[in-house]
């Protein structure tokens, strides 16, 4: 831990306390909550009496039914898995998907970052608050410490007319425990059964009250560092697997296959043309035959001594990060004043893979470096010259860093007048997240090309770069490519850099103020209302751009600068009217709206109709109609390029290769607009106390869907008939080279399906009296039949399509199953996660298509002895191996058998 880490904690604490007294910013409150019926498995602890959370509305009268369902996570649902951060917590219900984790985003620009992503419909249509506020870290759950949150609320439906853009999917509310007292110290680690992934972690809390109870202070701590798998190959079905091509005539077109390697290039460098083909380089300079595996086209094969891409690419990113949190409340009559703020640091350095030239350097058999025996040899041929490939490990790997910064403070004002009949809440906040990135050790194409092309000094002197016989001052070193370990360093320096290097600085500003009561009542109660205004001003921008990459110098990853911004200014409302209040009947009709006027794209209007019903207190049902809108992001507007490789299936050439593709942002885009359907109810009979029971259909349809398309998709969907995505593949000699995947809008995306929730808590004294503690069972399972995106040419269906190059892929199922013991000392639980399988890519005629179901058993155990708390938990029990994979499943374990451990005192 750095010291300026350290000074940015002591800072951070120093200057809540302080703020506390003077009234500086600072961070919103609302006070929403969750429906008690349709929400499953909350812990009355931490929903201290009065206090009102309805996340999927703005309405907080008390008994309030909202229309939209939702799930809440608290107590012991926090504690399942020993998960490292909140988002991979969500991860494990079925309604969520890991888009982008540590271990399906290994090598990417958002290397270890883990925001939440519902319905699988990206990461940008789930809105994520901080206590019912918008804040900067909402792209990275690693930034909220876990130590201070009482639950986590998930509303699994359109609310873009409460809260805005960004809800078509729905939200998630991280709800912190504002009424925390006294001290709490924590420590955890975790290892997988193969001795990796090793991660660890300490945080610790503290919360007091002061002015006789008026004031209250929280601050939290959490330094954690999860040091990730660098090697593949130590997972089954993982490494080098890669989809090819079959020989003509084979049943299939392609297949997925393990240890694939690259059949035109090694380390020592592969001679591909001439009389020498096939011969490698040894580490002296000496020949050798090559030893080829079973060749696959004229790039690959299987087995053989090569090496590949997927070789050195890593697993699981590895990342440290450290976060802290403070708040101070202060009640001032009716009134309570309130300031947070929070500060995150993330960082890592890691291995991405070696620079390579597959089969496209040509070398001259005037080149001093040859050995005279194989320059001979090529004079004996009449051979002037020859082609090879070579993987320069050598020379080091490229390697990605990058440290990620977030501060955000806010302050605000919650009060009541009129006796409490009218409730007011008002905030401003400011963030920002200062994104730092860099490339070392990159390939400088015009360097690299003068630093191969080796001549001999005029007079048969020492070799010397081409370039100097017309520029005797050039910089330029001659680079021995010919076998392992024999470059001059001087010349890997001229011919590689380590400057790449850029850095974001995202800004969020945000004010709201609102207001909440009953003004009249009808013949069924009092109708209630929520109004109020929301500004938001959003705007990114770069520094310390290197000056390589603005001249576009590197082979494969140059930054680029970027700069951009929008501010948008809300007014929304919201009603309940109450129709029918009989003991067998509580009817009650709900409608909300917002307007929003955009600076960048004009104005947008979202709306919510809702109607529910409480049948004899035990059963809610609910529908509700809604549309929603999204704008788009400041990385999916202005975001710069994004650079990555992998294999595509080529359906003209009916072969696989490597391609790059670049992604990058569209200030072009416009407003997609998703209209939600949701309908579904909650029992809780009466005659099972501790049963409840609910299950939600929903439908939702978006209109101009903004979506980036895997360079698969994209070359898929173009050879359909989309001409607008042809021009976005770039061929050269018939070969796909590049493929730009830049942000665009789809003509509709949609999906339905139907979530399936149940929990029963039975106390085993109901069972005998000596009985002590309770059992806790719980289940959670979502359907989807479809998921199709259409760009106007062609329909595409999703559901089914598990494998990882699948940019919508989804299981027709997922579910867990929990059950929970737990008395005063004692915790145990057992949890079933189920993936369900399908095709690799339905879209593919490829011969390994299928996927098999995945299920995963974790247990876990706590022990309590007075003010200590010991844990221990196994994920993956049985170590299921994953499937097939080629880059990194968002769907099953790659992990495989981990074990966890962790301690908290409380003082």
């Amino acid at each position: 831990m750095k010291n300026r880490d350290l000074r940015a904690l002591l800072l951070l604490t120093s200057a809540a306390i302080g703020l506390s007294v003077i009234g500086m910013p600072a961070h919103a409150q609302t006070s929403d909550v969750a429906d008690p019926v349709a929400t499953v498995a909350q812990d009355d602890e931490v929903l201290a009496e009065n206090e009102l959370v309805v996340t999927g509305s703005r309405i907080d009268r008390a008994g309030y039914d909202a229309p939209t369902p939702t799930t809440v996570l608290s107590g012991d649902a926090l504690l399942i898995g020993n998960r490292p951060s909140i988002a991979q917590v969500l991860n494990d219900l079925p309604q969520f998907r890991a888009s982008t984790t540590p271990v399906t985003n290994f090598s990417g620009t958002a290397s270890g970052s883990s925001p939440a992503d519902l319905r699988g419909l990206g990461t940008t249509r789930t809105l994520t608050l901080l206590n019912g506020r918008r804040f900067t870290g909402a792209g990275d759950l690693n930034t909220v410490p876990q130590g201070l949150i009482s639950r986590v609320e998930v509303v699994t439906g359109g609310a873009s007319a409460a809260w805005g853009s960004g809800a078509v999917g729905g939200v998630v509310n991280i709800l912190l425990n504002e009424k925390l007292t006294g001290l709490t110290i924590g420590a955890q680690n975790g290892i997988s059964s193969r001795g990796d992934a090793f991660r660890y972690g300490v945080d610790a809390s503290f919360g007091t009250k002061f002015a006789d109870g008026a004031g209250h202070f929280m601050v939290g701590v959490q330094y954690f560092d999860d040091q990730g798998v660098l090697d593949r190959d130590s997972r089954p079905n993982l490494g080098s697997t890669t989809l090819y091509t079959n020989p003509t005539g084979a049943a299939h077109a392609f297949v997925i296959a393990r240890d694939v390697n690259y059949s035109n290039a090694s380390v020592g460098g592969l001679i591909t043309t001439g009389v020498l083909a096939g011969q490698t380089f040894e580490r002296n300079g000496t020949l050798r035959p090559f030893v080829f595996g079973n060749p696959r086209g004229t790039a690959v094969m299987v087995g053989g001594e090569g090496t590949s891409l997927r070789d050195e690419t890593a697993l699981a990113a590895p990342y440290e990060r450290l976060n802290g949190y403070a708040r101070a409340s202060f009640e001032v009559g009716d009134a309570k004043l309130w300031v947070d703020g929070s500060y995150s640091r993330m960082w890592a350095e890691y291995p991405f893979y070696a620079e390579s030239n597959r089969d496209n350097i040509t070398v001259s058999r005037d080149n001093p470096f040859l050995p005279v025996a194989v320059r001979d040899r090529l004079i004996a041929a009449g051979q002037t010259s020859f082609r090879m490939g070579r993987v320069f490990e050598d020379y080091g790997y490229r390697t990605f860093g990058y440290e990620r910064e977030t501060i955000d403070a806010a302050i605000g004002i919650d009060g009541s007048f009129a006796g409490g009949k009218w409730r007011y809440s008002a905030y401003y906040g400011h963030g920002q997240l200062s994104d730092d990135r860099g490339y070392l050790n990159q390939k400088l194409t015009a360097n690299f090309n003068r630093a191969i092309d080796v001549v001999a000094a005029p007079g048969g002197g020492a070799p010397i770069c081409r370039v100097a016989l017309t520029d005797p001052t050039t910089a330029c070193r001659p680079l021995n490519i010919f076998g392992e370990g024999n470059a001059d360093p001087a010349a890997v320096a001229y011919a590689f850099s380590s400057a790449a290097h850029v850095r974001n600085t995202t800004k969020l500003d945000t004010a709201s103020v609102s207001l909440r009561g009953d003004p009249f009542s009808l013949w069924a109660g009092p109708v209630s209302i929520a109004i109020g205004a929301e500004a938001r001003w959003e705007s990114i921008s770069s520094s310390g751009l290197d000056a390589l990459s603005a001249a576009q110098a590197f082979s494969t990853f140059n930054f680029s600068g970027l700069e951009g911004g929008f501010n948008v200014k809300e007014g929304f409302g919201e009603i309940a009217v109450p129709l029918l209040d009989q003991d067998f009947s509580r009817l009650e009709f709900s409608a909300a709206g917002r307007y929003s006027q955009y600076s960048n794209t004009g104005d947008v209007n979202s709306w919510k109709l809702g109607l529910t019903n409480r049948i004899f207190d035990s059963l809610l049902l609910r529908v509700s109609r809604s549309r929603d809108i999204r704008s788009g992001s400041l990385s999916e507007l202005y975001n710069t390029r994004s650079t990555t490789q992998s294999n595509i299936a080529d359906p003209v050439t009916k072969t696989t290769y490597q391609i790059v593709t670049f992604g990058g942002g569209n200030s072009s885009l416009n407003p997609e607009i998703g209209n939600t359907t949701t309908i579904g109810g909650s029992w809780s009979p009466s005659f099972i106390p501790g049963l409840s029971l609910s299950v939600d259909y929903f439908d939702i349809k978006i209109k101009g869907a903004i979506a980036t398309l895997s360079g698969q998709d994209i070359v898929t969907r173009c050879a359909n008939g989309n001409a607008a995505l042809c021009g976005q593949i770039v061929r050269s000699g018939g070969v796909i080279t590049t493929v730009f995947a830049t942000f665009v809008n789809l003509a509709e995306y949609q999906t339905h399906g139907i979530d399936f929730e149940a929990s029963y808590n039975l106390p085993l004294a109901n069972l005998s009296a000596s009985l002590p503690g309770s059992l806790r069972f719980r289940g959670l399972a979502t359907y989807v039949p479809s998921l199709t995106t259409d760009d106007g040419v062609s329909k595409i269906e999703y559901v089914g399509d598990v494998g990882e190059a699948v940019p919508f892929g989804t299981p027709r199922w997922r579910g867990t199953a929990s059950v929970t013991y737990q008395d005063d000392v004692l915790s145990a639980d057992a949890r079933l996660r189920y993936v369900g399988g399908g095709l690799w890519n339905h879209l593919l005629d490829i011969e390994n298509n299928v996927i098999k179901a995945r299920t995963y058993l974790d247990l876990g155990a706590r022990v309590r002895i007075d003010k200590l708390t010991l844990s221990f938990n196994v994920n993956n029990v049985f170590d299921v191996d994953p499937p097939l994979t080629t880059t990194g499943q968002i769907h099953y374990d790659q992990i495989g058998r981990y074990f966890s451990t962790s301690a908290t005192i409380k003082f």
